[in-house]
Parts: C-alpha cells; sequence; structure tokens
C-alpha cells in the first residue's frame, strides 16, 4: 500500500464495508488490571488481517481490499475510541484532544465524536492537514522553542514519555 499507509487504508476503506470480516479488537487490559487499563496492542490485529490475506490467496478467494482495509480501520478505530471513553470517564475528563497522524484518520474522528459526545466531552482535534507523524510535530515544536530563546536540552537526555507535557508560550 505504500508509506504513508494511513491515508491509502483511509481512503479505501470508504469504499468497503467495515463489517465484511470481523477481524479481533487490540489486546485490552481488564478493569481489574488498572495499572495497564489503558494499554492496548494492535500486534495481534496486524498478524490477523497477515494471515487472513494469506488463508484468502492460498483458497484462490478474490481479495476485496476495500473490505480489508474498512475492516481493519473498524477494529482499529473502535479500539481507540472505547479506550478514549474509558480514560475520559475515569478521570472525569471533560475535553480530549487527539493528535498525529491517526487523527486525520475519517473513521476514528468520527467515531470518537460520536462516543465522546455521547458521554458530554468535546472533541479537540487538529484539521486533518495539520495531523501529521509525531517526529514532525516534535521537531516543529524544537522549532518554537529555539525561537523563544529557551535553552536546549542536553545530548544525554533520556526519552521518557511518561513526563508531563509543559506549557511553552511563545
Amino acid at each position: 500500500m505504500g508509506y504513508p499507509g494511513g491515508p491509502v487504508i483511509d481512503a479505501a476503506a470508504q469504499r468497503g464495508n467495515p463489517k465484511a470480516i470481523t477481524f479481533p479488537r487490540g489486546l485490552t487490559a481488564s478493569k481489574d488490571q488498572d495499572k495497564h487499563r489503558f494499554d492496548y496492542s494492535f500486534s495481534g490485529l496486524k498478524t490477523s488481517v497477515a494471515r487472513w490475506v494469506e488463508i484468502a490467496e492460498r483458497d484462490g478467494v478474490e481479495i476485496n481490499v476495500d473490505d480489508v482495509a474498512a475492516s481493519f480501520q473498524e477494529a482499529v478505530a473502535d479500539v481507540l475510541s472505547s479506550k478514549a471513553v474509558e480514560l475520559c470517564q475515569a478521570q472525569g475528563l471533560e475535553h480530549f484532544l487527539i493528535g498525529g497522524g491517526v487523527a486525520a484518520n475519517s473513521r476514528l474522528r468520527t467515531l470518537l465524536e460520536e462516543r465522546l459526545t455521547s458521554i458530554g466531552v468535546e472533541l479537540r482535534r487538529p484539521r486533518p492537514g495539520l495531523c501529521t507523524d509525531n517526529g514532525a510535530m516534535m521537531a516543529a515544536l524544537g522549532v518554537e522553542v529555539v525561537k523563544a530563546g529557551l535553552a536546549p536540552s542536553s545530548m544525554d537526555i533520556g526519552a521518557t514519555p511518561g513526563l508531563p507535557i509543559s506549557r511553552i508560550v511563545v
């Protein structure tokens, strides 16, 4: 499908049937495992798609790429939006912000809007043209930090994704 695959999958999914293939939903930890309650994984889903295609090819079944894309996209959007709802309810949030390349996905945007609105949470999202790779967003933030005259981090700083985000006023 090429790189980046997201826009291609989104376009194909719009032509396909999201109920054509029942793919598994990503790893979901039970509510009893509070530490991992909001974790998810799509490795099983990706394997399931690969196996489905392999079996279809082996059996000489015509593969409708649009249906595969729509079914895959539905599984991902279902898990991400379900986790977002669960998180907002657990934390008592009134607003939810999505970013990165996945934030441009039309089905995810629609499902998040529907599910979050139903629980009284406002979805905040950039327009699709501003939904870009997280690495590019971090580089853009770095430019703003330099422009603001803030001191750069040392070159031996570690990556700790769990740290809170500080507000930078530029």
